[in-house]
């Protein structure tokens, strides 16, 4: 029957409409003869299909012919060549490719170009050599514009075939190094068709295997945005679409590849720049090195940034190298090494600005900075203490906002430890570091531009404030005086331009912590002119308390004023108990040093100032605030008394009378009692 009909279709081959009636009938035959034979019910030799019958197949194909008979046979190709039988192979020709590719490119009819090009499909799933034939003829970048076509299908068809190309390691120099390649790969993520999606991530995969340096410019083409973006789709729980469970797989094998490419990456780039540490002319070879490996670095910044990612490669390994780069980092800021001659100053300062901002997003993170906590410890804070002396301020300033944050979120993380009950890593590492290396230069730092100063402050706040026992001690050690001077003249500075800036909220914080501690100097404090200070600051922010409207929305007045009248207590409650301690001892006769206690109360007499401006406090709606204001008036009362007339004005008097009224409290109203007693007498 198949010798028949390829007669009668070879005998009238310029007749077609007899074709259109003959070719539905052959192709029933062959796909009948490729299905039987790939069952294998029945004896190959059976089943001998006459070469006539591909030959007149492939006329069928050519240019010039009825778009019909073009149609029935690409089908008869395209369905026959979906068996898994020796009948596909007599339709594997070198024109194949070629002549089905014509059909594709140059039919107006949607269905054509479909077949065709599934045609071409799977003719190469049994020999890319169709498909390469294609690409030498008419181009890559042909090949490569008909992807943005519309249809779905023609798009998953075409990814199959490159993917074929690229598996068997055919053109692979070629597409592996083809930029125009990759990124229109990428491109088709945006598809909304989960198969095309899965099939894309296959064909970068196989990409990735034969050139890892293709990596960086799929991270830049956003390639690890649409991984995330399909790993939440995947995700159990989450309605599925159709090939879910295909587009899951294909996605965690690439992610799977890059978590492993990864180690290999950042091991280049310490290769490359151990080979040139300490030197200031690389060599050429060691020049060639540097810029082949170190433009990857941003491809780890990329991954880290990713929550897909960042759970696996944030490991102990990691961070030790990290660390190891950090050191090298530091070795070219200082100038010990140089590699402005071999990559150029842009390309140096963009390996230290990537290797900073890789830590940083690490720091978003606590978690994996708390499990991993003695080698960060070990690893990646002596280096990065040292880049604190930078002299590039942008290095500085990155250094030292690190070190503060990751500094305090370690200490916070140990105090939540403390209070399960844990017994967490000791801190004094941490903090001898900061006192042996960074103390010392504080002078130095805190006289730099803004916003240096803040977050050098920030990290003494954050040691004073998340372990005050051990911290305060080892700032003694490391010469708190150091810093003293600066730590006041940025005060004043600061306080010219606003007093709600950060600057000066980070300045009271650290004093807030500082003055609470007993193992802190208050005398070098108050001679510095503590209460002068004070003063001034309290009066400006009681102003803008007092002049709000609205004061439950003014919180960082609110807060300011707080942690102000905290470090007014404790300076108040210093002063009585040096007061009361001479006073004790001459009543048992031991003397005491009433000249010391005089000078004491003598130096914080500004402080009398504030008498009435703490009782403006009084009436005030939050019980903070009156409380803090009412036990400060209180000590301030009995250490100096009233200052006249004025502690009694008619203002304050009407500001007694309101707040006497509103509070129900016993022991609030006896000590509101006791402090106009004590005004009054």
């Amino acid at each position: 029957a198949i010798i028949l009909l390829t007669e009668l279709i070879r005998e009238n081959f310029r007749n077609s409409k007899l074709k259109q009636c003959l070719l539905p009938a052959l192709g029933e035959l062959l796909y009948l003869v490729a299905r039987e034979e790939e069952k294998r019910e029945h004896p190959r030799e059976c089943w001998v299909v006459p070469s006539a019958a591909y030959t007149v197949l492939m006329r069928c194909l050519r240019e010039g012919e009825d778009r019909v008979v073009n149609h029935l046979a690409a089908k008869i190709i395209e369905n026959v060549c979906t068996t898994l039988s020796c009948h596909a192979q007599g339709f594997i020709t070198g024109e194949i490719g070629p002549v089905l590719w014509y059909l594709f490119t140059h039919s107006t009819v949607d269905s054509l170009k479909i077949t065709a090009v599934s045609a071409l499909c799977r003719i190469t799933r049994y020999s890319p050599n169709a498909f390469q034939s294609v690409i030498e003829k008419v181009g890559l970048t042909a090949v490569l514009n008909s992807l943005a076509n519309g249809i779905c299908r023609i798009q998953q068809y075409m990814l199959t075939m490159f993917l074929a190309m690229l598996s068997c390691g055919m053109h692979l120099q070629r597409l592996i190094q083809e930029k125009d390649f990759v990124t229109t790969i990428i491109r088709l993520l945006e598809s909304p068709s989960t198969f095309i999606r899965a099939k894309a991530f296959l064909v970068l995969l196989q990409v990735l295997i034969n050139n890892r340096e293709m990596l960086l410019l799929s991270c830049q083409a956003r390639l690890v945005m649409y991984i995330e973006r399909d790993s939440r789709k995947t995700m159990p729980g989450k309605e599925q679409q159709g090939g879910s469970e295909y587009l899951s797989k294909c996605l965690d094998l690439l992610i799977y590849h890059i978590v492993q490419e990864l180690p290999g990456i950042l091991g280049d780039v310490l290769t490359a720049l151990t080979s040139v540490s300490g030197r200031k002319h690389p060599s050429t070879v060691q020049a060639k090195q540097l810029k082949m490996c170190l433009p990857m670095m941003p491809v780890v910044l990329h991954l880290v940034t990713s929550q897909v990612f960042r759970p696996q490669i944030v490991t102990e390994e990691f961070l030790f190298n990290y660390g190891t780069l950090l050191n090298f980092i530091r070795s070219i800021d200082s100038g010990e090494t140089n590699l402005d001659g071999a990559i150029g100053q842009a390309a140096s300062e963009e390996l230290i600005k990537t290797t900073l901002s890789t830590f940083e997003a690490v720091t978003q993170h606590p978690v994996l900075l708390t499990i991993h906590r003695l080698t960060v410890e070990d690893c990646i804070f002596p280096p990065l203490v040292s880049l604190v002396h930078s002299q590039n301020v942008e290095w500085r300033l990155f250094s030292l906002r690190l070190l503060s944050e990751t500094t305090s979120l370690l200490l916070s993380h140990e105090v939540m430890a403390e209070e399960k009950g844990e017994s967490p890593d000791s801190n004094s590492k941490l903090l001898s570091l900061i006192r042996d290396s960074l103390l010392p230069q504080y002078e130095h730092i805190l006289l730099a531009p803004d916003p240096v100063p803040m977050y050098a402050l920030k990290l003494l706040v954050a040691l004073t404030e998340h372990s005050p026992a051990s911290s305060s001690s080892n700032l003694a050690k490391g010469k708190l005086d150091y810093f003293i001077w600066g730590f006041f003249l940025l005060f004043l500075q600061e306080h010219q331009d606003s007093i709600l800036g950060n600057t000066m909220q980070t300045v009271i914080a650290l004093l807030n912590n500082m003055v609470a501690n007993k193992s802190t100097n208050m005398m070098l404090l108050f001679e510095e002119g503590l209460a002068h200070h004070i003063c001034n600051l309290l009066i400006e922010t009681v102003a803008l308390y007092l002049e709000a409207d609205d004061k439950s929305s003014t919180k960082t007045e609110n807060a300011l004023l707080l942690s102000l009248l905290d470090i007014l207590h404790c300076m108040l409650m210093y002063t009585a108990n040096i007061v009361r301690q001479t006073l004790q001892a001459q009543k048992s006769g031991a003397g005491g040093d009433t000249q010391a206690a005089e000078d004491l109360l003598l130096i914080n007499k500004p402080l009398m100032d504030l008498i009435s401006l703490l009782i403006q406090l009084l009436p005030s709606e939050d019980t903070e605030i009156f409380v803090s204001a009412s036990q400060c008036l209180s000590l301030l009362v009995q250490l100096y008394g009233g200052n006249g007339q004025e502690s009694m004005s008619p203002e304050n008097i009407d500001s007694f009378a309101e707040v006497l009224k509103s509070r129900k409290d016993t022991q609030q109203l006896k000590l509101l009692l006791r402090i106009v007693k004590r005004l009054v007498s």
